[in-house]
């Protein structure tokens, strides 16, 4: 496994599997992480803590153009208690830009839902760790319920495939979030 972000199948034994059906967009990264073995949740946490300073000026410019349309402004994705350790965090706890739906050792699904679409994010740690690798996955899937769900779909899906490996990439080198 590589230390940088690579397109992947969406791991067969993920939850997200269940979100699939139906979805308008879906993708899958997959990273190799070494060093100390954390929950898919403390992952995201210390990539989340490392969001890119373009990927948080995006979503500042994602903010005010769909406050607009009357779309929620979400915040920054980097935007988060990080004094919070990962197991205080409860189902319906909001964790950056989104909202946990559920947490186990090896995958964390978060979402956000507005009129237009739904978003379901999984982070997935692989069972088996590799000469020191672990292997963490990324999935978003996108169910989108209207033509503003289209139209905001079209430049977020081209911007996706920079966004996810980008943030994804921070978990390489992330320290442990706690």
């Amino acid at each position: 496994m590589t230390s940088y972000a690579t397109p992947a199948p969406v791991p067969a034994e993920s939850v997200i599997n269940s979100h699939l059906p139906g979805a308008s967009f879906y993708d899958c990264y997959s990273i190799g992480a070494s060093g100390e073995r954390r929950t898919a949740l403390e992952y995201f946490l210390a990539a989340i803590a490392q969001t890119p300073m373009w990927v948080e000026r995006f979503m500042l410019l994602r903010n005010k153009v769909v406050r607009l349309f009357g779309l929620k402004d979400l915040g920054g994705l980097g935007e988060f208690d990080t004094s919070k350790p990962a197991s205080a965090y409860l189902p319906g706890d909001r964790v950056g830009i989104f909202t946990l739906i559920s947490s186990a050792d090896n995958e964390v699904l978060l979402g956000d839902s507005d009129k237009h679409l739904d978003v379901v994010l999984a982070v997935f740690r692989h069972p088996h760790v590799t000469e020191g690798v672990q292997t963490i996955s990324l999935t978003t899937v996108v169910h989108v319920h209207n033509w503003l769900g289209r139209l905001y779909m079209l430049p977020v899906k081209p911007m996706h495939k920079f966004i996810a490996p980008a943030v994804l990439n921070r978990i390489a080198a992330a320290t442990p979030t706690r």
